[in-house]
């Protein structure tokens, strides 16, 4: 049976006519309601945890177009992970103890955490750019700092960025 010229007789039907409506509003109410669902919770500028708490964040590659071994223009490669760490008790983080430990013996900044020692790293460029920022100790902490590649930045940064659960 062909389809060309076929002529749907549904409308003529009471049933279909309310069940087509029922459906298009139901449509409507899920398209208006859904963006007000999906969106995560922001919280209040003054609803910030107690204690010492930085806010992670580590992206594969820059950030910026170019900037990862790529033609300029085109788009960067990423992917980024984050977490929350927070320090009284060590928590939201996969290595929240180690990293809590790291930053409490540095006193929070990022360039007194000794390297590591005994790690050799490669010479491949893959870029890995971290970011902190939160509070420590009372004041403000705002880091941010682009490895060559993830050995790299363990060998540097140590358990405070490794936020992958290996």
């Amino acid at each position: 049976m062909s389809r060309v010229g076929y002529v749907c007789a549904c409308a003529d039907v009471p049933h279909m006519t309310y069940l087509t409506r029922a459906a298009a509003l139901t449509g409507a109410l899920l398209l208006s309601v859904g963006p007000l669902t999906a969106s995560p919770a922001q919280a209040a500028p003054g609803d910030a945890p107690p204690g010492d708490w930085l806010a992670l964040t580590v992206t594969r590659g820059t950030g910026q177009p170019g900037g990862t071994g790529q033609p300029t223009g085109a788009a960067p490669i990423t992917g980024t992970r984050g977490a929350l760490l927070l320090c009284d008790p060590p928590q939201g983080h996969p290595h929240a103890g180690e990293a809590c430990a790291e930053l409490g013996s540095a006193d929070g900044d990022f360039e007194a955490i000794p390297p590591r020692t005994g790690t050799f790293c490669p010479m491949i460029f893959a870029p890995v750019t971290v970011h902190a920022h939160g509070r420590w100790s009372g004041r403000t902490v705002e880091f941010r700092r682009t490895y060559t590649n993830h050995c790299v930045m363990t060998r540097m940064a140590g358990a405070v960025f490794a936020l992958d659960a290996d």
